[in-house]
Parts: structure tokens; C-alpha cells; sequence
């Protein structure tokens, strides 16, 4: 399948593997999501140094294999030196699109280091290296979760674009109204740029229905009852899962959603299969 055939340009996200094993099976992955054309493969990235170096080593293999990658990176507990180390890994790696978070304070850390804000890593990557970086930053349609007032968030937000963001790639959700208002109010606060839903497929809902809870993410209650009632049948859980998300991504697209990013957990069927109904239904 080509990437004419979808109506909007999409993205695939990954963790990096822990092991040899899931970092080969990775590649795999990367070449059968690769078939439908992506802007670009974002890496996520945890605190501490050895994620760090699983992040920095996946970021590498994809752009090996001639893709674009846009690792995380997450400003937190770093210095203005460290960061700027981090780019020049990443640019002789030939690798120009990052995407800026503040990130988790790392357990038993008391200070966040030179960095409070993602909009602080922002404008230090633009006094420092210009427009040389293409700079994604992180949305949260449904609030974010450490961020009790909702106006506060959206201004946070606004000051991350104001900074120097070129678009934003929003936290999973499954009530598209959620992504509009969002999207409403930020435009009433003066921001142009791209926003991009971020799409989690059901691969696991237990899994998920965890992140969410965690996250303070909203299952729609006729959702959650209907995987419940399947118990353990997987070929059911399957296919409503692939209905309800490939649902919610035509209600987005139709709604003048600018892209569709993928939160793959590191697997292709179930994505390529959304991407295949998306691009049947714009051919």
C-alpha cells in the first residue's frame, strides 16, 4: 500500500527494546510499517542513563535504515551541556526532528535541573542551534495529569509553541470531542501549528485500560463494558478494537485532524491493518 492512498500523513511510535532479541524484531517491524510510507519513527525515552543509551542505539537503527526518526527527549534532571551533547549524537546521526518533553522528575531526584519546562528546552534548541531542528512537543487533549486546572495547561502549552515548537503530537485518547475542543482553545490562544492526534490501538486493553487510568484518560464506559464482556476472547477483542479506533481516526480525519500518530507499542498488525481500512476508504 502506498502512502497516496491515506488521507493524511501518519506516524509510528516505539519504546526501545530491552533485549538483542526485541531490538532485531524491531527492525522487522519498522521495515512491514514502513509499507505505508510514515513521516517519521519517534523513539521514546526514559529517564536515567541506560534508556538513554537503548534510545540513542534505536534511533540509530532507523535512521540506518533510511527513515526518519524523532527520538524523545526529556529535559529533566539535564543541563544545558548534556542536552547539547545529546543533539550532536543525534545530528551526526544525520537524525533533525526531536520531540521536547520536561518528563518525570526521576525518582529520588530532588532538583529538575537546568531545564523546569519543556518551553525552557525549546528556546535553549533555538538560541543555540536555530531552526536547524524540526521540534514536536507533547499535547494533552484530556489535561495533563499532573496539571489540576485545565486553563494553566493550556497556557503551558501555549508558551511550548510560543518557544519555538513546529507542531504538537497529542497523549492517546478515545473521545474525539476531547481533541476538538482542545484544538478550539488553543486556537483561541493565538496557536497556528499542527496538532496531531496520537492513536493508541486496543492491543491490549488491560494494558491500556491501566495507562489510562493512570493518565486520567477517559474509555468510553460502552467501550470498556463491551471488552470486559468478551472475557478472554481475543478474536472478538480484536476486531471491536480495530472497529472503535479506526472509527475514531475517519471521525478525526473528517474533522480536519492534520495526521494520525500511531502509539504502536513496538507491533505492526494491528496499525497496518487501521492504515489499510483508512487508506481503502480514501482511495
Amino acid at each position: 500500500m502506498s502512502h497516496d492512498k491515506l488521507p493524511v500523513p501518519v506516524s509510528f511510535e516505539f519504546f526501545p527494546p530491552n533485549t538483542p532479541v526485541g531490538a532485531e524484531k524491531l527492525k522487522t517491524v519498522v521495515q512491514e510499517l514502513a509499507t505505508v510510507g510514515p513521516e517519521f519513527f519517534s523513539v521514546t525515552y526514559g529517564a536515567g542513563g541506560s534508556t538513554r543509551e537503548k534510545t540513542l542505539a534505536t534511533v540509530g537503527t532507523i535512521a540506518a535504515m533510511g527513515h526518519e526518526a524523532a527520538p524523545h527527549l526529556s529535559c529533566i534532571g539535564s543541563t544545558r551541556a548534556g542536552i547539547g551533547e545529546i543533539l550532536a549524537t543525534y545530528r551526526a546521526q544525520n537524525v533533525r526532528r526531536i520531540v521536547a518533553l520536561r518528563g518525570d522528575l526521576p525518582s529520588g531526584t530532588a532538583t529538575a535541573g537546568e531545564f523546569r519546562y519543556a518551553s525552557e528546552l525549546i528556546a535553549f534548541i533555538r538560541e543555540t542551534q536555530g531552526r536547524d531542528w524540526r521540534i514536536e512537543v507533547a499535547a494533552y487533549p484530556e489535561y495533563h495529569p499532573q496539571q489540576r486546572y485545565a486553563k494553566r495547561d493550556l497556557q503551558h502549552f501555549a508558551d511550548k509553541v510560543k518557544a519555538g515548537a513546529d507542531a504538537a503530537i497529542t497523549q492517546f485518547f478515545f473521545n474525539p470531542e476531547a481533541y476538538f475542543h482542545f484544538v478550539d482553545e488553543v486556537r483561541a490562544l493565538g496557536v497556528t501549528v499542527p496538532i496531531v492526534p496520537g492513536i493508541m490501538p486496543f492491543h491490549n486493553f488491560a494494558r491500556i485500560a491501566q495507562f489510562a487510568a493512570r493518565d486520567g484518560i477517559d474509555i468510553p464506559r460502552w467501550v470498556a463494558l463491551k471488552m470486559e464482556g468478551f472475557m478472554d476472547d481475543t478474536a472478538s477483542i480484536r476486531a471491536f478494537g480495530l472497529d472503535v479506533v479506526t472509527r475514531l481516526c475517519e471521525r478525526l480525519i473528517d474533522g480536519g485532524a492534520p495526521g494520525i500518530h500511531f502509539y504502536t507499542l513496538n507491533q505492526s498488525p494491528l496499525v497496518l491493518e487501521i492504515c489499510r481500512r483508512l487508506g481503502t476508504r480514501a482511495g
